[in-house]
């Protein structure tokens, strides 16, 4: 990498990139202030967008480098943070169904990370979990085809057992895709399309970052909310209805959003895609991982707060202001709102569907077993639906994530939940049985994760892996991981 990218890089972030990195996320010594009432008055940072055209060979070439920086997350207070492109968060990725993704991650961090594609459908050996390491000074190359439909996805570290501490300190971003079907939602990004990635963090007086995310029952549920990592954020609206695209970044915290004003919204979209039409709704609750898509109608001068709200559940605590939303005095006109939309075939399970069971039991197991990287846990067929039951039988919330796949929850005793997802909360004592279908793809030796996506609970061994195989070939596996680990 040149000076002149580096330069480039450290612009784009809107902090500048250095080099070193403080040990831990804080110091315990340093005072916890309480946070002082918010104005919500400070311009909200749009991550800058990548979205590359196709060089001669067809491919979309994109490059992520990971840094150690320093950030503003209080103003005049800088700090140690990790980004992509920059010292925090990363650019906005955005491709379409059908291009051919030639991805670069380099690694000029202080240690082993990982890039995760969450919600990408791509096969196992470039899914980035954590048997694809990048050591401090390499990198990886992933080659996929996107063939999935439009949704808004992310990429985030996946190292087993470090993963909670790389996310809080900012690794993360969002990747956006499209195709060509005509939805008449808007798409002008930053202007009625617009980023919205939530993290709650606790923050010392001086700024910096402060607990341990392997701390306590779910690690660290901050009392300071960052959304495109700018705290105290103000977002102007210029346009007669704007489309929010939601992102749960957090360790932990269940956000419960709804409007000062209890305005009703229109959800559009769900983890894996547009849902078949426009649900009305003044709350929506996001746990970590998940993504969804409203559709929010302004009038001129419109003054109004995003918050969310204590809803009684363990990982949802406490009345948080999020961002303010200002009108202009004069909109520009938006399209009406459409009656339908081009949602992914409904997932269901054939007669005679396979069924497994997980129990999700303490905070660092499923099945009785927590992770072991040299195990594979399930073996399925390519391309099968099947029937998933994920039993909470703990007394505490958790979700669960499931790589490379889309499902629908077909029934829980918790919220229901509709279109294509591939996280779901599974709130204490209950079970939610999902219709998961799997990918094309086949690698009788690289392997997906399943995990509790509250990262404290993923890092302690709440996760397991299964292989993708071709259909018939399921007994002749190794149930041991067999292959090299890493990447360069």
């Amino acid at each position: 990498m040149n000076r002149r990218t580096f330069l480039t890089l450290a612009a784009l972030s809107g902090t500048t990139a250095t080099a070193g990195l403080a040990a831990g996320c804080g110091s315990d010594a340093e005072p916890h202030p309480a946070p002082p009432p918010l104005d919500l008055s400070t311009p909200l940072r749009i991550p800058p967008l990548l979205n590359p055209a196709p060089e001669p060979d067809g491919l979309r070439r994109f490059e992520l480098i990971t840094f150690a920086g320093q950030s503003e997350l209080l103003p005049g207070k800088p700090t140690t943070t990790w980004g992509f492109n920059g010292a925090y968060l990363g650019p906005t990725l955005r491709a379409g169904r059908g291009d051919r993704i030639a991805m670069t991650v380099r690694n000029t961090l202080p240690e082993a990370t990982t890039v995760h594609w969450h919600g990408m459908r791509l096969p196992a050996a470039m899914d980035g979990g954590p048997h694809q390491l990048i050591a401090s000074g390499g990198h990886w190359s992933p080659s996929w085809t996107v063939d999935q439909p439009a949704a808004t996805t992310w990429y985030h570290p996946h190292p087993h057992g470090t993963t909670s501490r790389h996310v809080y300190r900012g690794l993360a971003g969002l990747f956006l895709i499209d195709d060509d079907q005509d939805t008449r939602l808007p798409t002008a990004y930053g202007t009625d399309d617009i980023p919205l990635i939530l993290q709650d963090k606790k923050l010392t007086e001086r700024g910096g970052l402060d607990g341990d995310p392997m701390s306590g029952p779910f690690g660290i549920l901050g009392d300071r909310i960052l959304v495109n990592g700018t705290y105290n954020p103000r977002f102007t609206v210029t346009t007669a209805r704007v489309r929010l695209r939601l992102l749960n970044a957090s360790n932990a915290r269940m956000y419960h959003l709804a409007f000062a004003d209890r305005r009703t919204f229109h959800q559009v979209a769900t983890d894996g895609g547009l849902l078949p039409a426009p649900v009305a709704a003044t709350t929506l609750d996001l746990t970590p991982g998940e993504r969804a898509e409203i559709l929010v109608g302004f009038a001129p001068g419109d003054n109004v707060v995003l918050r969310t709200l204590d809803n009684g559940l363990d990982i949802a605590k406490g009345d948080l202001d999020l961002i303010r939303f200002v009108a202009a005095e004069r909109l520009s006109p938006a399209p009406e709102l459409p009656a339908a939309l081009p949602a992914p075939e409904p997932i269901v399970p054939p007669a005679g569907a396979k069924v497994r069971h997980f129990t999700l039991s303490g905070r660092d197991s499923i099945n009785g077993r927590p992770m072991d990287m040299q195990r594979i846990d399930e073996v399925v067929p390519a391309g099968a639906v099947e029937i998933w039951e994920v039993e909470n039988a703990t007394g505490t919330s958790h979700n669960f994530h499931i790589h490379e796949v889309a499902f629908q929850v077909l029934d829980a005793d918790g919220r229901p939940t509709g279109g294509h997802k591939d996280t779901v909360f599974t709130p204490a004592r209950t079970t939610v049985r999902l219709a998961v279908r799997f990918g094309p793809f086949s690698d009788p030796v690289e392997p997906y994760m399943y995990h509790c996506h509250l990262l404290r609970h993923e890092d302690a061994g709440m996760m397991g892996q299964f292989v993708t195989v071709e259909p018939g070939t399921e007994s002749s596996v190794s149930r041991r991981y067999a292959g090299v680990g890493h990447a360069h």
